[in-house]
């Protein structure tokens, strides 16, 4: 993998919302047509997740039902990354995944540049879609 890509997705807590913002082309869960959104990503002991705050999401049902999908870079570099995508669903592993998003997002230089609450460690865990993403280039977990 290129360096630059490497440092793009090396982000950290202090990594700003711009520096977090990508988009992904997901294949419609129903409709089977590609579908692009903008979204944010997180490293957690050095891997690559999707989630947001408690909702129902499509692009979660597309990832569910289509693993590969297309990560954008566009921040800094840009980068059309090959990705497949494996939902979370053991216990332990989501809480401390979520634990580390929700300390991330409550800190006073919260990444979004406001101050708002963040929903409990257990609105995340039973409303939260939480995707592991792989991408090329990066050693098998």
């Amino acid at each position: 993998m290129e360096s630059s890509i490497e440092r793009a997705l090396a982000i950290t807590p202090a990594s700003t919302a711009r520096e977090r913002t990508i988009d992904i082309t997901t294949t419609g869960a129903r409709t089977r047509r590609p579908r692009r959104i903008e979204v944010w990503f997180y490293r957690v002991d050095g891997r690559i997740y999707l989630t947001t705050s408690p909702a129902r999401r499509d692009w979660y049902a597309n990832i569910v039902a289509n693993p590969e999908f297309t990560f954008h870079l566009k921040h800094g570099v840009r980068a059309d990354l090959r990705a497949v995508g494996t939902p979370v669903l053991d216990r332990m592993q989501r809480k401390a995944v979520f634990s580390s998003v929700i300390a991330d997002l409550d800190q006073p230089s919260n990444p979004a540049g406001i101050l708002q609450p963040v929903a409990s460690l257990e609105e995340w865990m039973v409303g939260s879609p939480l995707i592991l993403v792989q991408l090329p280039g990066e050693a098998r977990r």
